[in-house]
Parts: C-alpha cells; structure tokens; sequence
C-alpha cells in the first residue's frame, strides 16, 4: 500500500503521494473468500489491502466510521449511494489516523459541498493509506453478506491479479480469536478535558466544581466517548489496554470506564482479567460501552459469540419495558444472554431487530453496560442518558 504515514494530521502538505484526479478510471477489484469477485474503480490509496468485508447502513457519518478504531481490520461497505458530499474536516475525527483497512462504495463524489468540509473526502484517503473501490454494487455485495455472513475480503487496485489475491483472502486469519485491541490501544497514559470537538454541538454540558475522576480503559476508545465523559462532569484519565487493578486503583478513581475496541472479545485477556478484579475487589462504578459492555458479561462467566453479520448503522432500535432507544451500533459480536449469572445480572435493553443483549447491570453493585454508541458520533442521540446515569452512580458515593 502506497501513502503517507498513517497518523498524520490533517493539515500535512500533501506532496506525497500524488492525488488521483476524480476522472481517473484505474480499474480495482474486490474478491471474497466465498470466490466472489467485484470489479470496479480505484478510489484512495493504491495499493492491496486484506480484511473482514462488513457493511454499515448509515446514511452520514462516513469520516467518523473510517476513523474508529472499532473497524480496525475491516473492509467497510458503505450501503448509502454517494459518499464524500459533505467532505473531511479536522472536528469529526474519532481517532488520529483511519482504522479502517479499505472501503467499498458505490458512488464517490468530487466536489463536496459542505461549509465545513476542508478536503476530499478521496484526498483524504489518500493521505491515509485507505484503499478502496467505487463503482460497486453495494446493495448486491450487502445481500451477498447477509446471507452467507460476513467474509474476509481483498481490494486491489495496483494490478494484483484476483487469483493471488484469493490465496492471500483465505490464508488470512478469521476475526474469531483475534485481539486487535491491543494493537489500536494507547501505548502511554494521557488525560482527557475537551468537551466538545463542534461548538453548535447544543447537548446539556454540565460543569461541577470538581469534576468525577474517571479512569478509562482504551480497547480502541472513540473521542467523542471522551467529549461525552468531559461534557458531563468528568476528569478523564486513559490507560492501555493491558492496564492493571493496582494502576486503576493507584489514580484514585470515582468510576472507571470500560471502551469499545475492535476483534473479539474473548481474545481481550487483560481486559477481562481486569474487569473481573473490579468486580471482585472494589465498589467502583464501571460503565462499558460496546466491547467494553462485552468484556463485562465475560468477566461474570458469560460466554460472546460472532453475529452472521453484525449490526453497523445508525437506526437500530434497543428496548427496556416501557422505552424504545434509536441507537448507533457497531459490533460484530455479543453476549449470550443464557450465559450470563441471573441471580447477578439483569438484562436491562434488547436489541429489538433480533433480541440479543443490549444492555446489562448488576443487581448489587453500580456496574453496568451497553451495546450500542451512546455517543452517537455519526447517530441520534436517544442513549445520551447513560453518561449521565454513570455520573450519578458517582455522585451517589461522594
């Protein structure tokens, strides 16, 4: 693959590499491990890139997806039509650099049209070493993967020819046991205090005279987690993934967080590890997100297992008795509800497209856990209300 390095910022000149003009028409190709092969036009980075192909249904939102780092390793298929409309600007990101490994679209356009937009959205990937593929059939390969479930996949558009690439497909590892948490996580400590990446961002930013001490694990954590955290109270300390209970405890915490993060969960030893002592050694508030949530049920003996396909999108609506959420997901595996301790665990909200976990809570301690992205960051913001549920958690023990 052929660009710059991968973590720089925004606003580095782009001498190297060259940017494709949009007429360019450099022939690409997508081949799954199934045998299927797509044919289409470059877009982004030149170059091969292997990965699992997953879809998100999301109307908006393209920069944040390609930017968390819960699609490290993945092959993103962008169902809605055109994307790149409203560009890239330097307020969206949720990470340094993209995680994501390529995306597969339909149709790319040149010119955004957006008074926030700084560049192209195909610039950008560029610059970001994506590889991609446009000119695709999007609603053809979606229908594709849901029925057979997701695939590891290849997108070639440097001339690799789509036998070899299917050698490399299938050789490659499945995201069944794979950490990749702890490649996407910090590798140092930092502190967190940025509320707000937007200024119109108008949700309620309450400021107490000493904000809530929250230490938060990073499996892969997004930045407007971090934003919600700080807009709600909190002082926001993040430590690797590899983090241990003396380290947690040594910063004096209020509650500790537990983030989303790419892989399965069941190969985040350390994580759950950690969660476990938590939950055995301290009366901490813990509040998990997404794999966090997942590492939760893990750490009480629950057991996760892989989604045919996933659920990716921003419309999916999670249940509680008496309310209905809309929610942002992004995970490709969950909890076995049948797993998890009845006489610990309450199954707060379900997913209600297919009934898995959606939620979770301990009957006697203050932890809890959600599926979805109450962050949203590209999503509603119907699930905003858990960061205040945690913050009040905290304010019950002062």
């Amino acid at each position: 693959m052929i660009g710059i390095p991968a973590d720089a910022p925004l606003d580095t000149p782009q001498a190297a590499p060259e940017i494709p003009s949009p007429d360019d028409a450099t022939p690409a190709v997508l081949v799954l491990a199934d045998g299927t092969v797509l044919r289409g036009l470059a877009c982004g980075a030149r170059g091969s890139v292997c990965g699992e192909v997953v879809f998100n249904t999301g109307m908006t939102g393209y920069q944040e997806v390609l930017t968390d780092p819960s699609y490290a390793g993945q092959l993103i298929t962008f169902t809605y039509p055109e994307l790149g409309n409203t560009g890239v600007n330097g307020e969206d990101l949720e990470a340094d650099h993209a995680h994501a490994r390529g995306c597969i679209l339909r149709q790319l356009s040149p010119r955004p049209s957006n008074w926030r937009s700084e560049e192209t959205l195909d610039h950008w990937l560029v610059r970001q070493g994506v590889v991609g593929i446009r000119g695709v059939d999007t609603r053809a390969l979606v229908r594709h993967l849901r029925e057979g479930g997701a695939l590891n996949g290849a997108i070639a558009s440097d001339g690799t020819d789509p036998a070899a690439l299917l050698e490399r497909v299938r050789a490659a590892p499945s995201m069944d046991g794979l950490n990749l948490a702890a490649k996407v996580s910090t590798r140092e400590p930092y502190t967190w205090d940025r509320s707000c990446a937007a200024a119109f961002d108008t949700r309620l930013q309450p400021r107490p005279d000493r904000p809530y001490r929250v230490v938060a694990i990073d499996f892969g954590i997004k930045r407007a987690i971090l934003e919600r955290l700080v807009a709600h109270g909190c002082s926001v300390t993040v430590l690797p993934a590899a983090a241990t209970l003396e380290q947690v405890l040594a910063l004096e915490p209020e509650g500790v967080f537990l983030s989303n993060g790419p892989g399965d969960p069941a190969a985040v030893a350390e994580g759950i590890a950690l969660a476990r002592d938590l939950l055995q050694q301290s009366q901490l508030p813990v509040f998990g997100i997404c794999l966090g949530h997942q590492i939760l049920g893990l750490a009480l003996g629950g057991r996760s297992f892989k989604l045919g396909y996933g659920h990716r999108g921003l419309n999916h609506p999670c249940g509680s008795p008496g309310s209905v959420e809309i929610t942002s997901q992004n995970h490709g595996f969950a909890l076995d509800a049948a797993s998890l301790p009845a006489e610990r665990v309450r199954i707060t909200h379900l997913n209600l497209n297919d009934r898995t976990v959606a939620a979770l809570a301990l009957r006697h301690q203050p932890v809890f856990g959600i599926q979805y992205h109450p962050e949203a960051s590209p999503g509603p913001h119907d699930a905003d209300h858990h960061f205040a549920r945690f913050v009040a958690l905290m304010a019950e023990r002062r």
